[in-house]
């Protein structure tokens, strides 16, 4: 049946798959209506809408505070130098204009697929398909290299609480000196058990997490600047504006997370108003921690001896205080505020994949609700196993890399989403509008264009490996499964 509230620019995706050529059932668009009509439905029960504007913002902080600091800051430092402070101004200036994008589509299609949504309203299956890939990329990949760094910090935290650490074996990832990494299979499984009680359930376990590693970040910088040098910026940019962007896509990687709030959509109880808002606080807070934290740590620490630099941080307030007390205390808040990543963003990678099981790209396991907890906990479950196995098995470096292309092209798409859904839908009413938009959504479009172009080759070829892969699954699968191609589910 045509969805009469469907515009005419919208009705064509709903004529039967036999009058359509295939160019246009790639092309085919899923009205705003009845993405938003259908917010909540799936298979046997409904997502519970429970989240409100704290919850929400806690969601997006701990899904992205956390990670930069705690583990990927060790890399970027010798990539950049002391200029590592203003690679996280770039990363973050990136991430804001691709976030008033996010803001402005969050509050006008209020669903759990985040920019997959957004771009199956505006670009048609195929782009949403490409685009709901690369969040899976996103999403499933930084879950496991954010639980490779977790082990790291229960290594500082068992050699100062008892003096033993795991071997390598056991904590670190084959190609860094380990067979298999326990600790990061473990936090991935806990933050599993979290998410199948339910999304009010794991949400307050996440804001309390939050509030430590806000806590820790501050005590941070108290400790750490009574060690800060001048020295140590004495040569600011020893690298050059090349090693500034390469650590600025590297760090990019730490702004994954306030899309988080997106993903709460069909969980908001005024997601319209809260989804916005969410966002934009979220990624202010976080991108003032990174830089006050990063610019304390490079003046206490020279930045050439960040290479070797596992747990950071819990290292320079060991050196600054003389005491293993307080780089013991800051290992275990670690340990908690990375936590909190791992829960949140495996929180958003099991309700896109659930978006996008019910339009049928995906199978239908992927959207089956619980009817007491309201969660998808078949979903949860092999999500959260694929993500534990591939965090046992793989190398940091290669994992944060592959997370950064996923993520800037899919935010790239979203910024031109905004432009679409300007020009089609005029009329929608937006609850928060992109301000001197078309300008703003192309400088975020061209912003994330450039840092792809800032990662290696080797990175670019996973990526386009693991983009003919979702290309073949998609012909495969969800081209003759979409809930678009079959008549008897409009």
């Amino acid at each position: 049946m045509l969805d009469q509230g469907a515009p005419p620019h919208d009705r064509r995706t709903t004529v039967p798959p036999a009058r359509l050529s295939a160019g246009a059932r790639l092309m085919r668009r899923k009205p705003v209506e009845r993405l938003v009509a259908e917010g909540g439905q799936g298979e046997g029960g409904s997502l519970r809408r429970s989240l409100g504007l704290w919850q929400l913002t806690m969601i997006s902080i701990g899904a992205t505070l956390g990670t930069g600091i705690f583990v990927v800051l060790g890399q970027a430092v010798p990539k950049a130098g002391p200029a590592v402070t203003l690679s996280f101004v770039i990363a973050g200036l990136t991430a804001l204009f691709s976030a008033l994008s996010y803001a402005e589509l969050a509050g006008t299609i209020p669903v759990s697929g985040s920019s997959y949504s957004y771009a199956y309203a505006t670009m048609g299956e195929l782009i949403a398909w490409v685009c709901g890939w690369c969040l899976l990329l996103e999403y499933g990949v930084s879950v496991a290299a954010v639980a490779v760094g977790w082990g790291e910090y229960v290594n500082e935290l068992l050699k100062g609480t008892i003096g033993v650490t795991l071997p390598n074996a056991l904590s670190a990832p084959p190609g860094d000196g380990g067979v298999f990494n326990l600790p990061a299979l473990i936090v991935v499984l806990l933050a599993m058990v979290f998410l199948m009680g339910g999304a009010k359930e794991s949400a307050r376990a996440n804001t309390v997490m939050v509030c430590v590693k806000i806590a820790s970040l501050v005590l941070f910088c108290a400790i750490g600047v009574q060690g800060f040098r001048s020295g140590n910026y004495s040569h600011f940019m020893p690298l050059g504006m090349g090693g500034v962007s390469a650590a600025g896509a590297t760090l990019f990687f730490s702004y994954i997370g306030f899309d988080a709030a997106s993903t709460a959509g069909e969980e908001a109880r005024n997601a319209q108003r809260d989804l916005p808002r969410a966002i934009m606080l979220s990624l202010v807070i976080v991108t003032a921690l990174y830089v006050l934290v990063a610019a304390v740590a490079v003046g206490a620490k020279p930045w050439q001896e960040f290479g070797d630099a596992h747990a950071a941080l819990a290292q320079i307030m060991r050196e600054v205080t003389g005491q293993s007390f307080w780089g013991t205390l800051l290992a275990a808040c670690a340990v908690v505020a990375i936590a909190s990543v791992v829960l949140t963003v495996l929180y958003g990678q099991t309700r896109i994949l659930f978006a996008m099981s019910r339009d049928g790209l995906v199978p239908k396991v992927f959207s089956r609700v619980h009817p007491r907890t309201g969660a998808p906990r078949a979903n949860t479950v092999i999500v959260s196993l694929f993500c534990g196995v591939l965090a046992a098995a793989v190398p940091l470096g290669e994992l944060a890399d592959a997370t950064s292309i996923g993520t800037l092209f899919a935010f790239a798409l979203v910024n031109v989403a905004v432009v679409v859904l300007r020009r089609t839908r005029p009329d929608m009413r937006r609850t928060f509008r992109v301000p001197l938009s078309p300008v703003v959504p192309a400088v975020g479009f061209f912003l994330c264009v450039w840092m792809m172009g800032s990662l290696s080759a080797v990175t670019w070829v996973v990526f386009g490996i693991w983009m003919a892969a979702g290309l073949v699954f998609y012909f495969v699968y969800g081209y003759r499964r979409s809930r678009l191609a079959s008549p008897s589910e409009k």
